[in-house]
């Protein structure tokens, strides 16, 4: 029997940990790695190419929205279920527009995780049913968008605009990503040259619009 290769990125390992377990009582299901921050989820993928990924919004160092993002970059194929605590909108458009594939509640019950995973699986979608008239006004309420300031910046760039608009100062960030002090410095200004903002509340405000910081 071929076996899904599935990855958990989520940060608090009591969680992760029955994940895990829930998985590995399937047999046609294993768990190929675990991850407990964005960051390490790219990695991850890198690495060892999973069939499933399933992802939390809240996380240190690269949050989930963003990590979705890249993730799809490195690795279109591999599929995205998001598992969160949030019930909002925000937190679903958001998932959904950086390329989730689905969005399960952690509040779900083990039949419906099952059964969100093999939709998913099987090339569908997958919403939790709790989330069904969010849905419906997020593609009601639709409309075209102008990305083409945040599409000008790297990925790296991305990285240093969520640590800067979480009250990071340069030198926590280089810390952080392992790259000196200055580099955080040409990111930053590079960032705000290339959005036309000029102090950290606009960076933020930015950053919150474009689902780069998750409020818990």
């Amino acid at each position: 029997m071929t076996k899904h290769r599935i990855a958990i990125i989520e940060d608090h390992a009591l969680f992760r940990a029955g994940l895990c377990s829930l998985i590995s009582s399937k047999p046609d299901l294993e768990v190929i790695g675990e991850a407990g921050d964005g960051l390490e989820a790219i990695q991850l993928v890198r690495d060892n190419q999973p069939t499933l990924i399933l992802i939390d919004l809240s996380m240190p160092k690269l949050g989930g929205i963003e990590a979705i993002r890249q993730i799809k970059q490195i690795a279109p194929d591999t599929k995205i279920l998001v598992v969160s605590m949030h019930v909002t909108e925000k937190h679903l458009r958001a998932a959904l527009k950086a390329g989730a594939d689905g969005y399960l509640l952690k509040m779900a019950d083990q039949d419906e995780f099952y059964v969100a995973i093999q939709a998913i699986l099987g090339g569908r979608s997958y919403v939790s049913s709790d989330l069904a008239s969010i849905v419906l006004d997020v593609y009601r309420s639709q409309e075209p968008e102008d990305h083409s300031s945040f599409d000008t910046l790297t990925n790296r760039e991305r990285e240093i605009l969520k640590l800067v608009a979480e009250g990071n100062a340069n030198k926590d960030i280089a810390n952080l990503l392992t790259i000196s002090p200055k580099t955080v410095d040409n990111h930053r200004s590079n960032i705000m040259r290339k959005l036309e903002l000029h102090n950290v509340v606009e960076l933020t405000h930015y950053a919150r619009q474009y689902g780069l910081l998750v409020e818990d």
